[in-house]
């Protein structure tokens, strides 16, 4: 590890923190740009996400924008498809991985940049189920429709799981645009939520191979400074600008990291 491996970690814990991710949307690929193989990155990815989740919570939760019942609801499907999903990965070629982690970081981007019509919310109050769940955190309210929640959050937990990313990077844009969860929720619970689907993709990995933990601690520690740092900014910044910004960003890195894994090739 050296210095501008450091800064680099530091840079992205705070671009992800900003956004409440964990950061696997990047940690991953930047592993993978300095040679390392998916299959070992992967489950390193994962345990920085438990760092910078603990660090940017922290911060979100003084903010009171974490949905603490919400966010273990939506983790309940999210954690069992990330602990599948992270023994599934041992039995996936690296170049599979690459095209699923291009596929997952480029619909992110899209959700994020071009947000499909219609209002969630008012389709949801027109139409109120003993599935619906009324919602009230910080001044905002909202409804969650429980049969979209489980079947779409165990897709999510499989499929980041098996590339490393946690899944904040299509966590925030789902309950956004699908389930219509206000943003600074969304955001501060995603925070909480991927250190959770992290640690179950943790276990999945571990139990089929070893895991350089000397590596995984030492990088933990740019980390977690760049958790606080931009958690703190987060929570003083414009939702709407946060989405786009995010959206741009999260696309960038989706072509880099096919490219850098021959997936078009």
């Amino acid at each position: 590890m050296n210095v501008l491996e450091d800064l680099s970690l530091l840079v992205a814990a705070f671009v992800a923190a900003l956004f409440g991710q964990g950061g696997g949307v990047l940690y991953t690929p930047l592993q993978v740009w300095n040679g390392v193989d998916l299959h070992t990155a992967a489950p390193v990815s994962l345990f920085l996400i438990l760092v910078i989740s603990l660090s940017s919570t922290l911060v979100f939760r003084k903010a009171h924008q974490v949905d603490w019942n919400t966010a273990l609801v939506l983790e309940a499907p999210t954690t069992l498809g990330a602990f599948s999903g992270g023994l599934l990965s041992q039995y996936v070629s690296s170049r599979t991985l690459g095209l699923i982690l291009f596929i997952l970081l480029s619909t992110a981007a899209w959700f994020m940049l071009r947000p499909p019509k219609g209002n969630i919310q008012s389709r949801i109050a027109s139409h109120p189920s003993h599935w619906t769940w009324q919602r009230s955190v910080n001044g905002e309210t909202y409804q969650l429709d429980l049969r979209l929640i489980i079947p779409v959050m165990l897709a999510v937990g499989l499929l980041t799981s098996m590339v490393g990313i946690g899944g904040g990077a299509l966590k925030v844009p789902l309950m956004v645009l699908l389930f219509g969860i206000p943003v600074p929720i969304a955001i501060g619970s995603s925070a909480f939520m991927v250190g959770l689907t992290a640690a179950a993709g943790l276990l999945g990995h571990i139990s089929f191979g070893s895991f350089n933990w000397t590596a995984a601690l030492l990088l933990a520690i740019p980390v977690f400074i760049g958790g606080q740092i931009g958690s703190r900014l987060s929570v003083h910044l414009d939702a709407l600008h946060l989405e786009k910004w995010f959206g741009y960003f999260i696309l960038v890195v989706a072509f880099v990291s096919a490219f850098r894994l021959d997936v078009f090739q």
